[in-house]
């Protein structure tokens, strides 16, 4: 019975791979028009596509929530959470309010995106810092009034200082998003900053100071860009790192349409008006001529041959397991992209025929931000993607033949349709050495505070527990006041901000201060935390696989495997701390680490403790093992 299944899968797998998922469930002049980039798309658009064409149709979904069928028992559903999150931003120091478009109304949907955020160790102490973009409002500000993006340097005793002006970090301007890599392979990561208007590349100088190189590096662009998500990456895998960045929409704040112009409504409330109806951005993709600059390769690389666009966040990983980086781009009202690498310099659009693009019913969603991770582990990197009010998010369990299926109800995800996500990652909470799922919620237009139907503004977090047999249970009303707290958030980002073990989340928010979720823990479990140097590869070691073996439950007859990979970018516009983190539940040692590097270099180690942070430089023989004290709590 098992093996007619699994026969029965891979015929509909192929199918599909060949006639593409939507064929399906579309009529055929969408499935054409899908088909087709949409700045090429023809006039002769069925009508249905002709209506979101139009200025004044809005975003707008009606997904009914769901829970899984019966399935597989996990004997530690419903069980006792034994964490916590608690908002400590206030008592921690980090009190600069993110400021970003109007306060309770929107003219243009330019004031509703928000900004990233990064867990991102600047100097290099062993001690995460904290940087967050700001953003902007139509009026303007006061000489000396301007808000600024903020780096907050930690203080090893769980307070941070606002270094911003001595860093030479204090930009003003509609920020967006935020990565880091070191581009030019000095030792020192760099700071990109993603902007509506010109990017900004920060040179690390290795002395708590940053230089801006963004025209030096060749990043100046010749328009207005609405410039969104972003990456650093080794597409080429030639050791210098590329960038990749997102676009949202071609938008001109000269010519672009009020709500009354429409009118755009949403739930018959006046809101700012697309993305529908609003010419679509191209993705740039920068490559790294070795030397501190970039040249543009967009088109030459095929970033402009894709079936969705309003890119918004971006990840990278190698999907396909065949040790070239791929990039998936969450798209807003639009199937998602996944640009395979060809390896050869260029990128073919793959998400649709891969299963990792459209909702379940195959259709388009809004999708806002993305996390890479094997929440099932079984060796292959799986996608989630957060998605607008009135629908579920998505879950994309990666097959390992190139192709996805989608898990979003079979999880246990469907059961959450009203909020509207942004940032989100999955990460392992409970050192339990199974991937949990962190989801940051607010609505994009705060005029939907006057209702009484839809959903409010600022809005809980939905946190959700892996129980371990490919299902997630929803524990947001058992995490603490940090998840139910609502907020209006947008970029997340994840690590140890106070070095005790256990993964802590900052989250951006928009015309507010930050949240700082402290994860207080009662599991006495174990970890390892892994930092990467690259020689042949990357210096920041971006794009290595790392394996973990280790036996995390004392009664299981096999060890658990994890991977993960060095990423820049991710969740919503933020970075997450380059450090890896492992949970190892009860595991008194690590019997395997290997280190799969961009270069093709493979390193293994055996035999390691537990609870250490390990230094690793590609190729070495014995990784350099750091024991790191965790700070008192505030």
């Amino acid at each position: 019975m098992q093996s007619s299944q699994q026969s029965s899968l891979m015929n509909r797998r192929r199918f599909l791979q060949s006639l593409s998922r939507t064929a399906l469930v579309l009529p055929f002049s969408d499935v054409l028009s899908m088909a087709t980039p949409p700045w090429k798309r023809s006039r002769l658009a069925a009508p249905q596509e002709q209506m979101q064409g139009q200025v004044g149709a809005q975003r707008s979904y009606d997904t009914k929530p769901m829970p899984p069928p019966p399935g597989p028992h996990s004997p530690i559903e419903g069980t006792p959470l034994g964490v916590q999150f608690i908002d400590v931003a206030t008592q921690s120091g980090l009190n600069a309010k993110t400021i970003y478009g109007g306060e309770g109304k929107n003219k243009y949907l330019l004031e509703t995106t928000g900004c990233g955020v990064a867990f991102y160790d600047y100097d290099e102490d062993g001690w995460v810092d904290i940087f967050l973009v700001n953003g902007w409002r139509l009026e303007g500000f006061p000489k000396g009034q301007e808000p600024t993006c903020h780096l907050f340097k930690n203080n090893r005793d769980g307070t941070f200082t606002d270094v911003t002006a001595k860093a030479g970090l204090a930009r003003s301007g509609w920020g967006q998003a935020c990565c880091v890599g070191d581009y030019d392979n000095d030792g020192h990561d760099d700071l990109f900053v993603s902007y509506y208007g010109q990017n900004a590349l920060f040179h690390n100088n290795g002395n708590g100071t940053f230089t801006d190189a963004t025209e030096k590096a060749g990043l100046l662009q010749p328009k207005t860009r609405w410039n969104s998500g972003c990456a650093f990456l080794d597409y080429d895998r030639d050791g210098h790192l590329d960038l990749f960045v997102a676009n949202y929409i071609d938008f001109d704040l000269k010519t672009a349409p009020t709500p009354e112009s429409g009118p755009c409504t949403y739930k018959s409330i006046l809101v700012a008006c697309g993305p529908p109806g609003l010419p679509g951005g191209k993705n740039i993709l920068y490559h790294n001529n070795g030397n501190g600059t970039f040249t543009d390769v967009s088109e030459k690389a095929g970033m402009w041959n894709t079936v969705g666009n309003y890119a918004l966040s971006v990840a990278v990983a190698d999907l396909d397991n065949d040790g070239w980086p791929d990039i998936y781009v969450a798209n807003d009202s639009t199937a998602a992209t996944l640009y395979q690498n060809q390896k050869d310099g260029t990128f073919k659009d793959i998400g649709i025929e891969a299963g990792a693009a459209l909702s379940p019913d195959g259709k388009p969603q809004a999708g806002m931000g993305v996390s890479i991770g094997d929440y099932n582990r079984d060796g292959n990197l799986d996608i989630v993607k957060t998605n607008f009010a009135g629908d579920t998010d998505s879950l994309y369990q990666n097959m390992g033949d190139g192709s996805f299926e989608d898990q979003t109800y079979l999880s246990g995800l469907g059961i959450n349709t009203r909020y509207l996500g942004w940032g989100l990652g999955f990460f392992d909470m409970d050192n339990d050495g199974w991937l949990d799922l962190f989801v940051s919620n607010g609505h994009v237009y705060p005029e939907v505070s006057s209702s009484k139907t839809e959903a409010p503004y600022a809005e809980h977090k939905y946190l959700y527990r892996n129980l371990r047999n490919g299902r997630f249970e929803d524990v947001t009303d058992k995490a603490g006041p940090g998840i139910t707290a609502a907020v209006a958030a947008r970029g997340c980002a994840f690590g140890d901000y106070d070095n005790d073990g256990d993964l802590d989340v900052v989250v951006n928010c928009v015309n507010s201060l930050p949240q700082l979720l402290r994860c207080d823990s009662e599991w006495k479990r174990n970890w390892i935390k892994i930092k990467t140097i690259g020689t042949k590869s990357n210096r920041t070691g971006i794009g290595a696989r790392i394996k973990v073996i280790a036996k995390t439950d004392p009664d299981s007859q096999q060890p658990l495997l994890q991977i993960d990979e060095v990423r820049s970018g991710g969740s919503y516009y933020s970075q997450s701390d380059l450090r890896l983190h492992f949970g190892l539940g009860q595991a008194k040692i690590v019997d395997q680490v290997e280190i799969h590097w961009p270069s093709g270099q493979v390193d293994i180690f055996k035999n390691l403790e537990v609870n250490k942070l390990y230094i690793i430089e590609e190729g070495s023989k014995t990784p350099k093992a750091q024991t790191i004290t965790a700070c008192k709590k505030v």
